[in-house]
């Protein structure tokens, strides 16, 4: 299922499910499920840690397979065919006078967790290590191959699909095309062979950069962080663990090709298969020692190539107002922004 943060009519960030061309509102159609839950407003965060009454996802996909009951279809593939380009609705869907389906055109997608709890970004692509390292002259540190390492991000400057993002105080912003995961539920020490049922689901993350800045800082032996501070940018869409079934590899890893455009020409491409450390590996090394609460975010790191930072050997040219850059992953679609100044 894919599940979905947008504002309509108001700018409070409204729970969804995404299904083809339209969106389920999931407040709006729980009481279809739930009685008592009439004439509330969820966060997709509220759901994620339980609330209310410790409904979770499980309660939300319970309220989607009602909706679709009440619309008389059977499946998710049915009722995308309804909704579908050429056949969209042509206005909200009124379940006993609640709008409770809404066209994706008259809402506005933000970023899944607009507040996540936390976001820990992580550096487990060996490709884009080694390139970076090379680019300082250096080989790939010894340490890197016995521990997934990570950096705390700035979990609250947090932008979404469509989002603009304003040009920080640097001559070299760049951007880094990664996959996230979303934790579901609250656990520490989490074993190795345990963490993967502790995933919500996965979403795009592009972890901006402004290098000149983060060259300065990191030079010290701290960091980044005021390279990084400014901007991350999640979604379109979380996609819970089935449905990126058919992608999965069986040992954690997926067959998700991933692809950057800059201005619509292509600059990155790579595959998720590649990464060298599993999201159950960075879950276990960040659980330890210390909880992690549903919602709090994991990034993979930057996929081999996936940055001009490796394009251009650390030279450029970088990002300016005006580029647009879309960061697209097989089974999570299409993450993009536009650089203002």
């Amino acid at each position: 299922m894919r599940f979905v943060s947008f504002n309509y009519i108001d700018r409070f960030a409204r729970a969804g499910v995404l299904l083809g061309e339209a969106v389920i509102d999931i407040a709006a159609a729980a009481p279809l499920v739930f009685e008592q839950h009439d004439d509330q407003r969820w966060e997709l965060l509220d759901i994620l840690r339980g609330a209310p009454d410790g409904m979770g996802l499980d309660g939300a996909f319970e309220i989607a397979t009602a909706v679709l009951d009440q619309l008389g279809v059977s499946d998710a593939d049915e009722f995308g065919q309804m909704v579908a380009p050429g056949r969209g609705l042509s206005g909200a869907i009124a379940i006993g006078g609640v709008e409770m389906v809404l066209p994706i055109d008259e809402v506005r997608l933000v970023a899944p967790l607009p507040r996540p709890n936390s976001l820990r970004d992580f550096y487990a692509f060996e490709q884009h290590v080694a390139t970076a390292n090379r680019n300082r002259g250096r080989d790939v540190p010894y340490a890197w191959y016995e521990i997934p390492v990570f950096y705390f991000g700035n979990h609250m400057a947090i932008y979404g699909p469509n989002a603009d993002i304003p040009l920080p105080r640097t001559s070299a912003l760049d951007y880094e095309l990664e996959v996230a995961c979303v934790i579901g539920r609250a656990g520490r020490d989490i074993a190795e062979e345990d963490a993967e049922a502790y995933i919500a689901g996965y979403t795009i993350l592009n972890d901006w950069s402004a290098r000149d800045l983060q060259r300065e800082e990191m030079a010290v032996g701290l960091g980044p962080a005021k390279g990084k501070d400014f901007a991350t940018s999640l979604g379109p869409w979380l996609a819970t663990p089935d449905e990126l079934a058919d992608l999965a590899l069986g040992d954690g890893r997926f067959n998700m090709p991933m692809l950057a455009r800059v201005n619509g020409e292509e600059r990155s491409r790579g595959n998720f298969r590649d990464i060298y450390y599993t999201f159950a590996q960075m879950i276990a090394r960040a659980s330890r020692d210390a909880t992690l609460y549903p919602g709090d975010i994991l990034g993979s790191g930057t996929v081999g190539t996936g940055c001009l930072l490796e394009l251009t050997a650390g030279q450029g040219p970088w990002l300016a107002p005006g580029d647009e850059v879309e960061l697209e992953v097989a089974g999570l679609g299409v993450l993009k922004n536009q650089i203002i100044p």
